[in-house]
């Protein structure tokens, strides 16, 4: 099958042993499988296929190209064969913060910082964005290996390339190194969970963009069945997975942002309730939000998790009504941010204005405010009716023995299929239960 959809893995760039006759061998038997995999797709992957984009396809209305980022020529040790771009303010204090910004499938580091609205805050607040970059070379469809232990391992790959930027931008720009952040798109959202879990103590936050938790995918099929339907894991087994990326390692662990849209068809919305459930058992916290509110004209639903300290660990961004992508909102407003010219960025709240304040480099605290917390079950419920089987691959409902169940009630709702429909109330955020008249 082509490699079109953002966020689909391909083939793998090298495996560990063997040389180039090995590496040539092992990418067609996986270009293979994948090819052969077309026909067992769902109807919803077959759908999802025929709206993607044909790979560095753009939309007609391009937005003008943003400054080139600066190419680093060498930044040290690069082990997964990354190229290293730096966005530099034209004033960057000493001791500035660093975010490391990673692209989605086919996408590039121009692209990205052309569309994502990160350069704006940048430029705003003072703090320097690191863009690493792949290529076809490690990957088909130029996406981060999320999916491959040789790239998602502490000390290997492209995960120890990425680490190796933040330390160059210290001893190059002068960033404080205790203030490293990281965030990025579909694969580049998956990396970034890849990095927090491999290196915790170099990144303080991640933002995680239409992603994957850490430890789902060890292989190409395992990543495709990571995306859609998804993994349903413990939150004990989810956090297992983070610990063993660097055992023995005690704390801080980085706080958590996720953002993901309501609608997403290629990396399915659940993957936002499992990522929740990964990092807030790392954190020690349960998956009941302490607060709920919502942000921006579109009402993105946030559910923040805190810990006894007061201070948001885990936060959960869902955003209304769109896909699979960035959200941005183009415009010159202080909440406003990125354009829309080209793929998988969409018109809807900006992001990036909202990871820079939660990363804590807008100038403002970083703490919660001093009102009390909302009572979760107060905030207005939202309602889904659909399939048992749409349920399930939204994240709203799980499958064993046939039969789908409610996430977070258990309430069984009947046979696991296209047939049996059935309407469902979230409230509080993550917690599903069979609407009986209280819906609008």
């Amino acid at each position: 099958m082509p490699y079109v959809t953002p966020s689909h893995p391909a083939p793998p760039r090298r495996p560990r042993f063997g040389g180039r006759w090995s590496r040539t061998v092992s990418a067609l038997a996986a270009a293979v499988t994948l090819a052969t995999g077309a026909g067992l797709l769902s109807p919803a992957a077959e759908a999802r296929a025929a709206v993607a984009p044909v790979a560095g396809a753009q939309a007609a209305a391009a937005p003008s190209a943003a400054a080139a980022p600066e190419r680093v020529t060498s930044f040290g040790a690069n082990p997964g064969a990354l190229t290293m771009y730096v966005h530099r303010p034209a004033t960057l204090p000493a001791g500035a913060p660093v975010v490391v910004a990673l692209h989605g499938c086919t996408q590039s580091a121009q692209l990205y910082a052309d569309n994502s609205g990160l350069n704006t805050f940048a430029d705003r607040h003072g703090f320097l964005v690191v863009y690493a970059e792949t290529t076809t070379a490690n990957n088909a469809n130029k996406c981060f290996n999320w999916f491959q232990p040789g790239d998602t391992r502490r000390g290997q790959g492209e995960a120890a390339s990425i680490r190796q930027m933040v330390a160059h931008a210290t001893t190059a720009y002068g960033t404080d190194p205790a203030k490293a952040h990281v965030t990025g798109l579909s694969a580049g959202g998956a990396m970034t969970a890849v990095l927090l879990a491999a290196y915790p103590e170099v990144f303080a936050a991640g933002a995680v963009v239409a992603g994957i938790p850490y430890g789902c995918g060890v292989d190409v099929v395992s990543a495709f069945s990571c995306m859609s339907p998804g993994a349903d894991r413990t939150p004990a087994a989810w956090s297992q997975a983070v610990r063993d990326a660097h055992p023995g390692y005690a704390g801080p662990w980085p706080r958590v942002a996720i953002w993901h849209g309501d609608n997403d068809a290629t990396v399915t919305p659940r993957n936002a309730d499992e990522l929740r459930d990964q990092w807030t058992a790392v954190h020690g916290l349960g998956q009941t939000p302490s607060r709920s509110s919502t942000l921006g004209p579109n009402n993105t639903r946030r559910s923040e998790y805190v810990t006894a300290g007061g201070r948001t660990a885990v936060e959960v961004n869902k955003v209304p009504g769109i896909g699979h992508g960035t959200p941005v909102a183009p415009g010159t407003g202080p909440q406003q941010c990125g354009a829309t010219g080209t793929q998988h960025f969409i018109a809807s709240i900006c992001s990036s204005y909202w990871i820079t304040t939660f990363f804590g480099l807008d100038g403002t605290t970083t703490e919660p405010p001093t009102d009390p917390p909302v009572d979760p079950p107060t905030e207005p419920a939202a309602c889904w009716t659909a399939s048992n089987y749409e349920h399930v691959r939204a994240g709203r409902a799980t499958t064993t023995g046939g039969y789908a169940y409610a996430k977070g009630s258990g309430q069984n709702l009947g046979l696991y299929n296209t047939f049996v429909t059935r309407t469902l109330k979230e409230s509080p955020p993550g917690h599903y239960t069979i609407a009986t008249g209280s819906c609008p």
